[in-house]
């Protein structure tokens, strides 16, 4: 400023060109290259060289502008001046400036001399002002015309809109989302938002903002006030705003270029086209000064183009549809860099834009506080009383309260009250409004009263019946308005009448309008939510609208919306007020506007119709998050507690990633309540109000809350602190993936000192520091029912860890500290204090055994001593897992001196910089530390690490072994996957030679040096501990296998050696000498010299029983060398040399040793898909040998050879063939001379493809050879008929046949006279018997003739009374039935046989009432009838069933009787008992599951009264009489009398312990017992006890049953005792036992020298039973089958069993059905191991 106030003009000219640089040197480079001569006319020749010599144009532009802010004042203005003359593009604020500071020498400069007049001359000054002023007009007149537009539309409103009170969350959005924000990923993928106000929208210029919120929060009425504060100067940055709405942009005919979209239908300038072309081009050449502002969005009829299908190039003078036009402006193709503000309902603002980045402004609503102050403004002029009650009355519902957060329906609340306050002006509570749509109907009836008052009717007619038309036809508007997505109608859309109407009302408001006609006059709803009210009203009212139509409106809104999804229709609130007027509180009103007779049942059917749409919708698949929340609004509006528990049968509401009001929350939490379970709320990523947690204490019944997003801060946790009381069924807290540090934690912890109930919490992913983690582990003592804390990754450090492992020692509860790196860190619990299995005074075994795991923290050697201090204290330490640190080689001895402290059961120290020397040092261990089970290492160390003690309180409870040594002293070193060399080994060795205790060592998946394997093998007999060593998948040479062979000499105490390259390996030891060993050396390339190794090392094993030296490539010349020195050879028992890839040549080669080795007693030979040759050896004077083969394709030349082989064979022999099929040549060979082989004394020919007349032909042969022998021929034709005839035929061919039978198997065995004819499951009927009936006929020698599994019928019966008579022999008929009808000729046949009958069985047949009267009076007439069976027999009623018993009573000197599932009526069950005692030669009686017809279970008891005069009882089955105690009672007075009993079945007779004990002492007579049965009854603990006193007496045991009887814990302890004495033993079951715990039952199997098979099925045992088996299998030299069904036996059990099958090749099956195992390990595919059914 200059003295007189004026502007000093030199000092401002040089401050443009200093302030504006950069902007003036973008507006030169430009320009035209003459307005650069210009500017270079201003400065002197020499820099005028300079600056043209200057590389590039931008170069020189910064250099001409350097100098001029440099030059003097007068330069520079010249500078300004030309620049403004000559230049085009510079902005207006730029030019106003120059004007200001340069303007005074415009006029000088325009008469200079070097400005000529030529086609680049400066334009006129006055004409560049005349431009500039004609903006600034056109600028005025916008804010006029802005400021107009504002006053009305404030013209009602309430408060005074203040922009800085009005908040809103911005965020940026990404434009590779195809999903709007709230469809992001939830992995932490969240948008960086923050809160500010509305007024800075504008602030920040240059940018696309959508800004977002539903209808009635006020956009429209903010972006007025926007535009407003514009107008009054308070963005300086925005030259122009253009404020368009897109009700208005609906109106829009066709295409249209940008200008005509400014000038036409926002403001034209008054200047004509001089103007508009002025103000358009400024607006062009000026973008960054221009705003946009786009309202209501959801009103547009369609949807933005997608930019990039939009034409190209783009211009702002280009025609274009509205949708391409606006797509062009937001999207920057047409006017870069503007600013462009669109508002629109969160659910569109995916359909605005595609390519292009954008912000993201939600609006939030009013807090509580603001709804307080608007209401009180809005009854501010009603009177200090009326405001305070209607203050009162809305801040004290709930309901009302949650719905004022949107600021529209905190005005309709308002009126609502006052509505209701101008009605009622008791001080009586009031029936306020519980939905959105009742209260839409109060407003209804508020805004009618208003109309009600300007007219003079009768006030006794109800208001909406009144103006039932006029709403009628206002409804129908509406719904033709939504239908066409329309808010706006013109004038001539609707009558002058309703106009009116609706505008009297304030239901209408009339709005000006430019339409293509130039029309100005229309009209528009009050706002969006009444027009959806009105069309909802329209829907259940109005007689035209189907049901089917209903369905069409009524859907489920989602808050996550594709961009490929079409445009929707505008509304959010139909289907919400459609609900709300469902509920029974609207019936009468919708009654009302109905109108009609029976408008009451109309309406109800309505209003049912959308409930049943409601309930439909609950459960489908394409339930998200927020139509979970939709559909809790529709439930919430019915106030229909039904629904709202059908909607809450969900036990999760999971949300994710949008905004939720306390409308939202208000409605969840309504269904939650009325849910009939509890429930899980999870909130993930979703916008929350501070004040909307107070609504979820309303939550009734929620047991799971969860927080997950960045957003969830410590403010956030405050107010969820301050909630958490309130919370009364919470268990489980959850606030993961969020913002929170110590101070929210505080707050949290605190409040939930003051929930007890909690049992889990997780604050895992949040910024928590050591302070935070000793907060939290404070409170560890008050949550009595905590069971889990989770805080992985967070900012915790080794001290945070360290004082959770403090907390292990003082908490008796904490159970596990579970630490992982960052990202895992969680602290278990065990809510009720331990109670232990086992009795004792020591406090230290009370306390629950706990766990430490303290993986890659980066734990040193310097760190160890002060974590050990920390854990001397806790004694009750079991599991230390210190994996992936630092801890090396010397942290060894002090974690072995950590595990003399207490009850550490394993040490795991993986991958810890510890090598093969720490590995030596802990050997050396195995023998000093008694306690010290098990080394487990991998990788010479650095990898795994584990040690095992002997620490279990377990071990107390397992029995001792015979010389006094605990079983818990068994020791293990594993070294797996390590290369060990020679050195090493030698160290290893010669500490482990020093273990005293039993030892296994596990070398698996390593690699051997042939030096390293003789130092192994060297040291090997001086392990007398050793007894295991785990060779598998060891790599090794051929040669350092044969070493380890060498072995079975120098270690004697080798029972089962098995090398292979790859796969199971292993050398097992006895404590003592073997008395036999067995070897197998397979998958290697053994060449000749290999072989002359082998078997002069073989010569040597005095004691091998098995030789396998399967694949190992012999070949043909291998296999020779081999057999020739088997008479060398000391082998007990076999000899395998299967797949060595044998010919014919080499099988021949084989086949001769039964010639070549006198000790030789079987060959076996299958040359097939499965090559397997085996050798079978006996002892000395073998009386017979076998040759059995299979599969060989022999032709003439090989059967030649074998038949010389055969010849020559001095034994008798046995020959099969099978499989091997015979050509022509062949065939015809084989036959003719197998008849005269004289060695041959069986031959077996099974699928040789023989056909009828071959068999006959060597049945032929045969019958002129007087030689004892048998023939069997097995081929798939031989059934049914054709089984009949051959039978037949080959008894006509040879009468030498003995014996003939036709079975499943195809047999036909012949030798001299026939004795036995069999047909056993053949599909013979009796149909086939005609064919054999005169063959048999003559078969007077016949002893038994046996028929099964057919129907007899009348053919049979026929066939049945023409043949008994002659078979005068026969001493056993047994006819086994289909049971499918019945077989009464069959049973009147049966009178034609012998009186000698001995056997009879009758099984299964259906026996009519003359069948059982006339087998009645057949049976006494058999005299020597020893054996009869009736099993399954049914057919009879209480008529013939007598008969048949008084016949069966008088059979006394039978010795069997089988009367299994047959009914007997009371009559012929008291004859059956008074029979019993007079059939004194029974020895067998098998009563199973009869049923007896009688009064109060007498039956059963006449039955056991019976009993008592059979003395010599060997055997009695009463499995399922449900005799109970009564029976037992009964039965022991008879038990004591059998001493030769061997066999008693009890089963399922529902005997309880005092029943048990009784039976047990009288068993204690029974010497003999060897089958005790008594599944499923009622027997436990007690009956354990007292059997397992008794069972050492039972020395004959070998089956004991006892499964589906609750024995539990104590039972099976009880009964240890007992089964150590069975060396008998070969049977035991004991499912369903009611124990897990069966570890002494596994351990026991040991002393049971004889068991075969065991079932611990059904009794959720878990892996440590496996481990026990694994362990104690490889003692079980007898065990063949384990039944482990439905367990608890996971992959590791499965993995250990699978180990230990290597050891034990006499296990046929595991079975492992329904246990929890992934088969995914190569080890588990052991053939063995039985995983399903199938």
């Amino acid at each position: 400023m200059d003295e007189d106030g004026g502007v000093d003009l030199e000092e401002d000219v040089i401050k443009v060109v200093a302030e504006e640089a950069t902007v003036i040197v973008d507006i030169l480079c430009r320009e035209r290259t003459n307005v650069l001569e210009q500017i270079y006319g201003l400065v002197e020749r020499s820099t005028q060289e300079w600056l043209r010599s200057l590389p590039t144009l931008r170069d020189r532009v910064l250099a001409i502008v350097d100098y001029f802010k440099a030059s003097s004042p007068h330069k520079c203005s010249q500078f300004l001046n030309t620049m403004w003359m000559f230049c085009q593009s510079i902005p207006l604020d730029l030019e106003t400036k120059v004007l200001s500071v340069a303007g005074s020498s415009a006029g000088a400069v325009l008469n200079n001399s070097f400005f000529p007049e030529t086609e680049s001359s400066p334009r006129s000054c006055n004409a560049k002002r005349v431009r500039i002023d004609q903006v600034q007009t056109y600028t005025n007149a916008v804010k006029l015309l802005l400021q107009q537009k504002f006053e009305r539309v404030t013209k009602d409103v309430v408060k005074e809109v203040c922009l800085d009170e009005a908040w809103l969350c911005l965020w940026q959005r990404n434009s590779a989302r195809m999903r709007d924000r709230s469809a992001q990923t939830q992995e932490g993928d969240e948008p960086s938002e923050h809160k500010e106000s509305v007024e800075s929208l504008l602030r920040t210029t240059g940018r696309v903002v959508v800004l977002l919120g539903q209808a009635g929060s006020g956009k429209t009425l903010l972006m007025h006030c926007l535009a407003h504060h514009w107008a009054q100067g308070s963005y300086p940055s925005v030259t122009l705003l253009f404020l368009l709405e897109f009700r208005q942009l609906n109106l829009v005919p066709g295409p249209l270029s940008l200008k005509e979209l400014l000038f036409r239908f926002f403001l034209l300038p008054e200047g004509g086209e001089e103007q508009n072309e002025a103000v358009f081009s400024y607006i062009v050449s000026n973008p960054e000064k221009i705003c946009f502002i786009f309202d209501g969005y959801d009103e547009f009829g369609t949807k933005f183009t997608d930019p990039e299908k939009l034409p190209s190039p783009l211009g702002p003078y280009q025609q274009l549809a509205v949708a391409d036009l606006l797509s062009g402006i937001c999207s920057y193709k047409i006017l870069p860099k503007c600013t462009v503000l669109v508002t629109c309902r969160p659910r569109d603002v995916i359909d605005l834009f595609g390519s292009s980045g954008y912000f993201v402004a939600e609006l939030l609503g009013f807090s509580q506080q603001r709804v307080k102050e608007y209401t009180e403004e809005y009854f501010h002029e009603k009177g200090r009383e009326l405001k305070e009650r209607a203050v009162s009355l809305l801040m004290g519902n709930r309901h009302l309260l949650s719905m004022s957060h949107v600021p529209a329906l905190c005005h309709v609340c308002c009126v609502c009250i006052d509505h209701f306050l101008s009605k009622d002006t008791s001080d009586l509570p009031m029936n306020l409004p519980t939905s959105l749509t009742q209260i839409y109907l109060q407003i209804l009836s508020a805004f009618l009263s208003r109309c009600q008052g300007r007219e003079s009717t009768e006030v006794s007619t109800p208001l909406l019946q009144r103006y039932r038309r006029q709403i009628a036809e206002l409804s129908r508007l509406a719904m033709k308005g939504l239908e066409n997505s329309r808010i706006v109608f013109l004038a001539q859309e609707l009558s002058t009448e309703l106009m009116n109407f609706g505008a009297n009302v304030r239901i209408l408001s009339r709005v000006d309008l430019t339409c293509a006609d130039g029309s100005r006059l229309g009209c528009a709803f009050m706002h969006l939510t009444m027009q959806e009210f009105l069309s909802a009203l329209h829907l259940m009212i109005d007689p035209g609208i189907s049901e089917t139509q209903l369905k069409k409106k009524l859907n489920l809104k989602s808050r996550w919306t594709a961009k490929t999804d079409p445009k929707t229709v505008f509304t959010d609130s139909l289907h919400l007020f459609m609900c709300g007027l469902a509920a029974k509180a609207c019936t009468s009103s919708l009654a009302l506007l109905e109108g009609s007779k029976d408008a009451v049942a109309v309406v109800e059917k309505r209003q049912a119709t959308v409930l049943k749409i409601l309930r439909s919708f609950v459960g489908t698949a394409t339930q998200t998050g927020p139509k979970i929340v939709e559909l809790c609004r529709c439930a919430h509006e019915t106030q229909d507690i039904g629904l709202a528990r059908v909607v809450g049968s969900r036990t999760r509401f999971e949300l994710r990633n949008i905004r939720l009001s306390p409308v939202d929350m208000d409605a969840v939490a309504f269904v939650m309540s009325a849910a009939d379970q509890m429930v899980c709320l999870d909130f993930g990523g979703c916008s929350i109000e501070l004040e909307c947690l107070s609504i979820i204490p309303n939550c009734k019944n929620l047991e799971h809350l969860i927080f997950r997003s960045r957003k969830y801060d410590d403010k956030f946790a405050e107010a969820l602190a301050s909630i958490l009381p309130d919370l009364q069924d919470l268990k489980q807290l959850d606030f993961i993936g969020g913002g929170l540090t110590d101070t929210g934690a505080d707050k949290l912890i605190k409040a939930l000192e003051n929930c007890p109930q909690i049992t889990h919490l997780n604050v895992s992913d949040n910024s928590l520091s050591d302070e935070g983690v000793r907060k939290i582990a404070d409170i560890f003592p008050k949550l009595g029912s905590i069971t889990s804390v989770m805080m992985g990754k967070n900012n915790i450090s080794r001290d945070g860890i360290f004082i959770l492992v403090e907390k292990m020692a003082s908490i008796p509860s904490l159970k596990k500290v579970h630490v992982s790196g960052k990202k895992e860190i969680s602290v278990s619990f065990s809510p009720n204090s331990h109670t232990s299995s086992v009795n004792t005074d020591d406090p230290k075994e009370t306390e629950a055994p706990k766990e430490l795991i303290l993986n890659n923290y980066d734990l040193k050697l310097t760190n160890l001593a002060s974590l050990c201090n920390k854990l001397k204290v806790c004694s009750s330490l079991t599991i230390l897992n210190l994996s992936n640190n630092s801890l090396g080689n010397k942290s060894l001895k002090k974690l072995l001196e950590l595990s003399r402290l207490g009850m550490i059961e394993e040490i795991n120290i993986s991958e810890n910089e510890v090598d093969m020397d720490g590995l030596v040092l802990l050997s050396a261990f195995l023998n000093t530390e008694k306690d010290l089970g098990e080394i487990s290492a991998s990788h010479s160390g650095k990898e795994k690490l584990i040690l095992k003690f002997h620490h279990s309180r377990r071990d107390a409870l397992l029995p001792s072994s015979n010389d006094g040594s605990d079983l818990h002293l068994h020791k293990k070193f594993s070294l797996t996957q390590s290369d060990v060399n020679a050195p090493d080994m030698k160290r290893l060795c010669k500490n482990l030679v020093k273990c005293k205790h039993l030892l296994e060592l596990d070398f698996s998946l390593g690699t051997f040096t042939d030096e390293s394997i003789e130092k192994l093998q060297m040291h090997l007999p001086r392990m007398m501990s050793l007894r295991l060593l785990n060779l598998s998948s060891v790599k090794m040479s051929t040669d350092g296998a044969l070493l380890l062979v060498r072995s079975l000499i120098d270690c004697q105490r080798i029972t089962a050696m098995e090398l292979r390259q790859q796969g199971e390996a292993f050398i097992r030891f006895l404590q003592v000498k073997a008395g036999a060993a067995i070897c197998k050396l397979t998958q290697y390339k053994l060449n000749s010299d290999n072989v002359k190794k082998l078997s002069v090392i073989l010569e040597q094993c005095p004691h091998l029983a098995d030789l396998d030296l399967s694949s190992n490539f012999l070949r043909d010349e291998g296999v020779r060398n081999f057999v020739s020195v088997l008479p060398r050879l000391q082998i007990s028992n076999s000899l395998s040399l299967s797949n060595n890839r044998l010919t014919q040549l080499g099988a021949l080669y084989v086949i001769n040793s039964l010639n070549s080795c006198e000790r030789v007693v079987a060959v076996e030979v299958s040359l097939g898909a499965d090559e397997r040759v085996l050798i079978y050896f006996g002892q000395e004077n073998v009386t017979g040998k076998t040759l059995s083969l299979r599969e060989c394709g022999f032709e003439v030349s090989h059967w030649k050879k074998l038949l010389e082989i055969l010849n020559s064979c001095p034994n008798p022999l046995k020959l099969q063939l099978a499989s091997n099929a015979l050509n022509s040549p062949s065939l015809n060979f084989v036959l003719n001379n197998l008849a005269k082989l004289s060695s041959v004394r069986t031959l077996e020919l099974r699928n040789c493809g023989l056909n009828d007349e071959v068999i006959q032909d060597l049945v032929a042969q045969l019958s002129s050879d007087c030689d004892y022998k048998t023939i069997r021929i097995e081929e798939p034709w031989i059934k049914a008929e054709a089984a009949v005839c051959l039978v037949s035929r080959c008894l006509d061919l040879n009468r030498h046949a003995r014996e003939i039978r036709a079975s499943s198997e195809n047999g036909d065995s012949s030798v001299s006279t026939v004795h036995f004819i069999s047909f056993d499951d053949c599909e013979v009927e009796g149909q086939h018997l005609s064919l054999l009936q005169s063959t048999v006929q003559r078969c007077s020698s016949l002893l038994e003739l046996h028929f099964s599994q057919m129907t007899m019928g009348t053919n049979g019966a026929e066939f049945l009374s023409s043949v008994l008579p002659c078979l005068k022999k026969l001493k056993s008929l047994s006819l086994h039935s289909k049971g499918d009808r019945v077989d009464e000729p069959v049973i009147c046949a049966l009178q034609h046989s012998q009186r000698d009958l001995q056997r009879l069985s009758l099984s299964h047949h259906v026996i009519s009432d003359n069948g059982a009267a006339e087998l009645g009076i057949a049976l006494p007439g058999w005299t020597h009838l020893k054996s009869l069976n009736l099993s399954h027999c049914t057919g009879w009623t209480a008529t013939g069933g007598p008969k048949l018993v008084r016949g069966l009573v008088q059979c006394i000197a039978l010795e069997e009787i089988r009367l299994d599932s047959i009914e007997l009526d009371e009559e012929s069950t008291v004859c059956l008992g008074q029979g019993l005692r007079i059939m004194t030669s029974l020895k067998k009686i098998s009563l199973n599951k009869m049923a007896l017809i009688s009064k109060e279970g007498s039956g059963v008891l006449c039955l056991l009264a019976g009993l008592q005069s059979l003395g010599g009882l060997e055997e009695i089955e009463l499995e399922g009489l449900r005799m109970a105690d009564q029976g037992i009672e009964e039965l022991v007075k008879c038990i004591p009398k059998w001493a030769t009993l061997r066999k008693i079945n009890l089963s399922e007779n529902c005997l309880s312990d005092q029943a048990g004990e009784m039976l047990v002492k009288a068993l204690s007579h029974c010497k003999a017992l060897q089958q005790l049965h008594l599944f499923r009854n009622k027997l436990g603990h007690e009956f354990a006890a007292r059997l397992g006193q008794i069972l050492p007496s039972l020395t004959q045991l070998s089956e004991l049953d006892l499964s589906e009887n609750q024995l539990g814990q104590k039972g099976s302890l009880s009964l240890c005792e007992g089964l150590v004495s069975l060396k008998t033993l070969k049977k035991l079951r004991l499912t369903s036992i009611g124990t897990s715990d069966l570890i002494c039952i596994a351990s026991c199997l040991t002393r049971c020298t004889s068991i075969e098979s065991i079932s611990l099925a059904w009794n959720e045992c878990g892996n440590d039973v496996a481990l026990k088996l694994a362990e104690v299998l490889p003692q079980c030299s007898k065990l063949k089958r384990i039944d482990l069904e439905a367990n608890k036996i996971n992959t590791t059990g499965a993995k250990e069993l699978a180990k230990c099958l290597q050891f034990c090749p006499w296990i046929e099956v595991i079975r492992l059905w329904r246990n929890p195992i992934i088969k995914d390990d190569q080890i588990l595919r052991d053939q063995r191991l039985n995983f399903s059914s199938t």
